[in-house]
C-alpha cells in the first residue's frame, strides 16, 4: 500500500521535528516554510560581523539521563555540537557591588547563600532540598499524552509523586512572596529578580545540578540547521521562501494548502506547525472552532513579547561571568515599561559568535505588544525608539563597563513586530500560552479541529508551556496520533 502524504506549514522546530518524526514513519512529507531559514523563532541572524542568537539561553534535556536529550538526538540536534554548561549560571550584583551568585552545583550554591545569609540557613537547606527532588523529574516522551491510558499514568504518579507535590504546592507562588519568609535583607532584595516564580526557580537549579541546562555552542540557527538536516537525510522536502495562505477544504476535509504565489499543493494529511491564531482563523478563515477556542484566544493571556538589544563590542569580557543582572540606581523606562535592573548576557563563551577579541551582549526586556503595533503606525516614531532604547541600555552599560560605549561597533534592536514580521506569532508572543492555573498542564489544545478532518495542529499553541522541548514533542506526538489512526507502530531512530 503506498504511504500516505503529509503537508507541514513552518519549519520552526516543531514543523522540522514532525517532519522528522513523519519521516521515521514511512510517511512522505514536505514543509512549506515563508521564511528562507529554518527554526522559526529558534534562529541568528548576523549584524557587521556579529552573530545576533534569537532563542536560546539554555536547553532543556542538553545532558544525557534527561528525556528530553533522547528527542535532541532522535532529531540529530546535537550531533557536533560542544555542550557549555556554567559553573556561574548567573550572577546579580546591586547597587553597592554586592553579588548574589547562582552556581550551577546545588552544594556550592548552598554554601554560597549561607555564606551570604546564615540567618536563613534552615530556609536555604529547604530550597536546595527542594531543587535536588526536582532534578529527579523525567518528564515521560514516550507515548503522547492523547495516547496514555492508566497502566502509563499510574506508574508516572508513583514514580514522580514527590515531584508532583512540589508542583501543587509551590507553583503559583511568586518569589516576591516566597522572600518574605528569609531574615535577610539582602536575599529578600535580590531574589526576586531570578526569575517570577518559586516553581520555575526550583526546575531550573535542578536541571542545571543536573547538568541538563547547558548551551550548544553556535547557537540558535545551528541548533535548529542540526534538525534541518536530519530532516533532509531522512528524505524530506523543505520549501523556503514559500507562505501558506490558505489550508484547502473540501467536504470538511483538509487536501491541500495554497502558498501566496497562487499554486496549490495537496496531500492526504495537513498538519500546520506555524502560529495557532494564524491558523485557525486566516488559513481556516475562522470556520472550525467551538466556543472553547475561541474561549482560548479571547482570554487566554499569551507569554510577552520581547525587545531584544544586541551589541557587538571589540572588546572581552574575561573577568565577567556570562550573565549578570546589575541592580540600577535609577530606573530606566524601555518601551513604555519601567525595569530597575539590566540583565546582560556575556557571549565570551561561544567564539564562534563574534570575530576574534571581539564580544556579542545580549539584553532582553519583557514589553507589551501593543505598545510597540500603535508605534509601527507612525515609522518615525517607531524608529526613534529603538534608537532611545539603544542609546539607554549603552549608556548604563558604559557605567559598568567603563570605556564600552566607545568599542561599540554593532547595535540590533528587535521588537514585537519583528518577531511578528518574521514568524507570525500571534502578538509577538514568544512562547504561546502563558501559564496560569488554566493553562498549566495537563491543559493541552487538541490538535485537531472540531468538524476537520485529515487536519493536524503541533507546536507551542498545542503545547502551553512554551520553549523548545514542548515544541519539538508536539511533533513527535502528532505523528504517534496519525500512527494510531492509520494502524501503524509508531517508530523512532538515531542518526548516528
Amino acid at each position: 500500500m503506498e504511504e500516505k502524504s503529509i503537508i507541514i506549514i513552518g519549519a520552526g522546530i516543531a514543523g522540522l521535528s514532525t517532519g522528522c518524526y513523519g519521516q521515521m514513519n514511512g510517511y512522505h512529507t514536505q514543509i512549506f516554510e515563508m521564511r528562507d531559514l529554518p527554526g522559526g523563532l529558534c534562529t541568528s541572524w548576523k549584524r557587521k560581523g556579529y552573530t545576533i542568537d534569537g532563542c536560546i539561553g539554555w536547553l532543556m534535556g542538553s545532558g544525557p539521563g534527561y528525556n528530553y536529550y533522547q528527542l535532541w538526538q532522535e532529531l540529530g540536534a546535537l550531533h557536533g555540537k560542544r555542550i557549555i554548561n556554567h559553573e556561574e549560571f548567573l550572577r546579580i550584583v546591586d547597587n553597592e557591588g554586592k553579588a548574589l551568585i547562582i552556581y550551577s552545583d546545588l552544594d556550592k550554591l548552598e554554601g554560597h547563600l549561607k555564606e551570604l545569609a546564615p540567618e536563613d540557613a534552615d530556609e536555604i537547606s529547604k530550597l536546595i532540598q527542594l531543587a535536588k527532588t526536582c532534578s529527579t523529574f523525567n518528564p515521560p516522551i514516550k507515548k503522547a499524552p492523547e495516547l496514555m491510558g492508566l497502566a502509563d499514568l499510574i506508574p508516572f504518579l508513583f514514580k514522580n509523586k514527590q515531584f508532583l507535590k512540589i508542583n501543587s504546592k509551590y507553583r503559583n507562588i511568586t518569589l516576591q512572596d516566597y522572600v518574605k519568609k528569609f531574615k535577610s535583607p539582602f536575599l529578600r532584595k535580590m531574589f526576586p529578580f531570578l526569575l517570577v516564580d518559586l516553581f520555575s526557580l526550583i526546575m531550573m537549579l535542578g536541571m542545571l545540578h543536573k547538568k541538563s541546562a547547558g548551551y550548544p555552542e553556535g547557537g540558535s540557527l545551528e541548533f535548529s540547521r542540526g534538525i534541518e538536516q536530519r530532516y533532509l537525510n531522512l528524505g524530506g522536502k523543505i520549501h523556503y521562501s514559500s507562505p501558506v495562505t490558505e489550508i484547502i477544504v473540501e467536504n470538511n476535509r483538509a487536501t491541500g494548502v495554497k502558498l501566496l504565489d497562487g499554486s496549490i499543493h495537496h496531500s492526504d494529511i495537513i498538519i500546520s506547525a506555524a502560529d495557532g491564531h494564524a491558523t485557525i482563523f486566516d488559513m481556516l478563515g475562522g470556520k472550525y472552532i467551538n466556543k472553547k477556542i475561541q474561549y482560548y484566544y479571547n482570554h487566554f493571556p499569551v507569554f510577552p513579547s520581547k525587545i531584544l538589544l544586541s551589541s557587538g563590542v571589540n572588546r572581552t569580557f574575561d573577568d565577567s561571568p556570562h550573565w549578570i543582572i546589575f541592580l540600577l540606581d535609577t530606573p530606566i523606562v524601555i518601551g513604555g515599561q519601567e525595569y530597575t535592573s539590566l540583565g546582560v548576557e556575556i557571549y565570551n563563551f561561544d567564539h564562534t559568535l563574534a570575530p576574534h577579541g571581539k564580544t556579542v551582549l545580549r539584553m532582553m526586556f519583557d514589553t507589551d505588544y501593543t505598545y510597540w503595533y500603535d508605534l509601527k503606525q507612525d515609522l518615525d516614531r517607531y524608529q526613534m525608539e529603538k534608537k532611545k532604547i539603544a542609546e539607554t541600555v549603552i549608556s548604563i552599560l558604559d557605567k559598568c563597563y567603563p570605556g564600552l560605549a566607545a568599542l561599540v561597533e554593532m547595535i540590533d534592536v528587535a521588537t514585537p513586530i519583528t518577531w511578528e514580521r518574521y514568524t507570525g506569532n500571534w502578538k509577538g508572543s514568544y512562547q504561546g500560552w502563558q501559564l496560569t492555573e488554566k493553562t498549566m498542564p495537563p491543559f493541552r489544545m487538541s490538535k485537531k479541529l472540531p468538524g476537520l478532518e485529515s487536519f493536524y495542529m503541533a507546536g507551542q499553541w498545542v503545547e502551553p508551556g512554551g520553549g523548545l522541548p514542548p515544541s519539538a514533542l508536539s511533533g513527535r506526538n502528532v505523528i504517534q496520533l496519525i500512527c494510531k489512526q492509520d494502524k501503524k507502530h509508531f517508530k523512532t531512530s538515531f542518526p548516528y
